[in-house]
């Protein structure tokens, strides 16, 4: 029997609640068996259900494409680099003589941490050697120290000839700097550099940080960097100091740190691979052969028979080969020479 509080309208109450129970249940399932279904639909979409994570999220998708997009783009064009090395070079030029002086210490101090790390790796390997696989020490001796000197030089700052070499070579072709502010520069940071790399040497060996079949590799390299003919030491430095402007050219273009360290490992650990000749890692090098004991090895034969045709090595590939090269492909010196 009805319940004495029933009514005609309240029954259609109950009943039009129950028929919108039905429909929304349909409207939920709908869009399993047809697609787009709720798409169309005028009711509260799935999409305005989500929580305020979700939508942050979905809003910030755009972002960060845009993002990634302009990471991609944070590598400058070849010409800019350029001119980036060559503005560079002006900067330099314009440092007073003493800053230039101490920067150049720093510079020698850190590729000589690199030149003590590829000792401590790579010059620990002999084991390699013997059995025949001399491929395999070279790349260890490479990966492991120079390409770290390089970055700190890179991202601190320092001043080194061997990169000095192309910058101020860029700035003088574009006319920023004269030949004497290009002179001054070399000068002032060389001296510094045999300064900073000989201290660590010294330093190095007063600590005795050096194991013992590291100790016998720096004295070997020693004896050998000071037989070499000048000839061949001066192309050995051409091909080094192509390579190590290439590093640096590579990491000018660059904007983070890691880009810079991948565009200075691969070209720098390249020539100490090959062998190639650096004047200021051997500014370390053959320094603490002698403090170690190397066998007819003098400073006289450091200077001579070494430093002098590796230098010179240096800054002909420096400055005629890498920054020559581009002052005629992007700067004044090829202009008016046809397309």
């Amino acid at each position: 029997a009805p319940h004495p509080t029933d009514s005609p309208s309240r029954s259609m109450f109950s009943k039009a609640l129950a028929l919108a129970a039905v429909v929304a249940s349909a409207q939920a399932f709908a869009p399993a068996f047809t697609p787009g279904l709720a798409a169309k639909s005028s009711f509260v979409s799935a999409s305005s259900l989500a929580t305020p994570k979700m939508r942050l999220q979905s809003a910030g998708r755009p972002k960060a494409r845009q993002g990634a997009s302009s990471l991609a783009m944070e590598f400058l064009a070849p010409p800019e680099i350029y001119q980036a090395v060559a503005n560079a070079g002006e900067a330099k030029s314009k440092l007073p003589v003493w800053k230039t002086f101490y920067m150049g210490i720093l510079a020698g101090i850190y590729i000589a941490f690199g030149s003590c790390l590829a000792m401590t790796v790579g010059g620990a390997c002999q084991g390699l050697v013997a059995a025949g696989n001399l491929g395999l020490q070279k790349i260890i001796l490479g990966a492991f120290g120079l390409p770290f000197g390089l970055l700190m030089v890179v991202c601190a700052g320092g001043e080194l000839l061997t990169g000095n070499a192309a910058f101020m070579t860029a700035a003088l072709a574009e006319k920023k700097i004269n030949m004497g502010d290009l002179l001054k520069n070399w000068v002032v940071s060389y001296a510094g550099n045999i300064v900073g790399s000989i201290f660590l040497a010294w330093l190095v060996f007063a600590s005795g940080a050096l194991a013992a079949p590291s100790v016998a590799t720096v004295k070997a390299i020693s004896v050998a960097k000071t037989s070499g003919a000048f000839l061949p030491l001066m192309y050995k430095g051409i091909l080094c100091n192509w390579l190590v402007c290439m590093g640096l050219w590579q990491a000018t273009g660059a904007k983070d740190i890691a880009s810079k360290a991948i565009a200075i490992w691969f070209p720098i650990s390249a020539f100490v691979t090959m062998g190639f000749e650096h004047s200021v890692a051997n500014m370390f090098f053959i320094p603490t052969g002698i403090f170690q004991g190397a066998e007819g090895v003098t400073w006289a034969a450091f200077f001579i028979n070494n430093l002098i045709p590796v230098t010179l090595g240096n800054i002909i590939a420096g400055s005629l080969f890498v920054a020559g090269s581009y002052a005629l492909v992007f700067g004044r010196l090829g202009k008016g020479k046809g397309a």
